[in-house]
């Protein structure tokens, strides 16, 4: 049993950079999804393909690739039917997690990676202790630092096509600016600051979406979000995702999601019952 120290030691190290879990899945028929997690997951491919589907987009994967999972984000995931991947996969948390990210090419918009110049999988490989002490939380979130430093190093932020940035920029304006009811695809053409058909076309190609189309999405996991995680009226959840009426809200959520928001609203919660006792008996990615 941990002191009080111990205990207030931990817990201030879960706000920094947290190693959660990590494992290994051989090449068999692995998939998840789709849903949403609540931590960041890399996984790096050591043989065979998959795919990854986001709202960002569907990328084919291979050898040497990674893909990055972000909290909160709509996810699918599953191999190729005659070429399954092999990959490992390390779960972590913290404060810090963004700030580390922001020195690699990984993004909401780009959560994958070219192949590697070097087997990264050897860095995946993190021993666990389930009653780790504050010195052994260190110990793992060092080695996970390491890990991360590698994608730092290998897939740096520059490396970015300038194409990507203009598409980024666009997503970075949604991300920032959902909320308001008066965002429109001009405000966000604007905010980028290049042709509008140029960016159309860009954007298109990298997430598989128009733009108008990308930021419903995003208000709409947004809103899933809140439901998970707030006991928000509807009307107030609409609100706080750029819809001033309720019922066009209902409307749009219902032909996202397939359900109302008051459906979905209980749906989630037995989900989340669901989940809460798949941690408990140690399930994981």
């Amino acid at each position: 049993m941990f002191i009080a120290s111990e205990n207030y030691g931990l817990s201030r190290l879960s706000r920094q950079l947290n190693y959660v879990s990590s494992g290994h899945k051989p090449p068999k028929s692995h998939e998840w999804g789709p849903g949403v997690r609540d931590i960041y997951a890399m996984h790096y491919i050591i043989k065979g393909k998959g795919i990854y589907k986001t709202r960002s987009g569907e990328y084919e994967l291979k050898a040497g690739q990674s893909f990055l999972i972000y909290p909160y984000t709509e996810i699918y995931y599953y191999p190729d039917p005659n070429d399954p991947w092999e990959y490992v996969w390390v779960e972590f948390t913290g404060e810090e997690v963004a700030h580390i990210l922001d020195l690699t090419s990984l993004s909401a918009g780009t959560p994958i990676t070219e192949k590697a110049e070097s087997d990264l999988s050897l860095y995946y490989f993190l021993e666990e202790n389930k009653e780790k002490s504050v010195a052994e939380a260190i110990r793992m979130a060092a080695k996970l630092r390491t890990l991360l430093s590698y994608y730092i190093e290998q897939f740096p932020e520059e490396t970015r096509s300038e194409k990507n940035d203009y598409v980024q920029q666009a997503k970075d304006t949604i991300f920032k600016h959902y909320w308001k009811a008066l965002l429109t695809v001009t405000d966000i053409v604007e905010d980028v600051n290049i042709e509008r058909s140029y960016l159309f076309r860009l954007f298109k190609a990298s997430t598989g979406l128009p733009i108008s189309t990308y930021l419903r999405d995003v208000r709409i996991e947004q809103a899933c979000l809140l439901m998970q995680k707030s006991n928000l009226s509807v009307k107030s959840i609409a609100n706080s995702v750029g819809y001033s009426d309720p019922l066009c809200f209902s409307k749009v959520f219902k032909k996202v999601k397939s359900y109302t928001p008051t459906e979905y609203i209980a749906l989630t919660g037995k989900s989340n019952e669901k989940e809460h006792s798949s941690r408990i008996h140690g399930n994981k990615l």
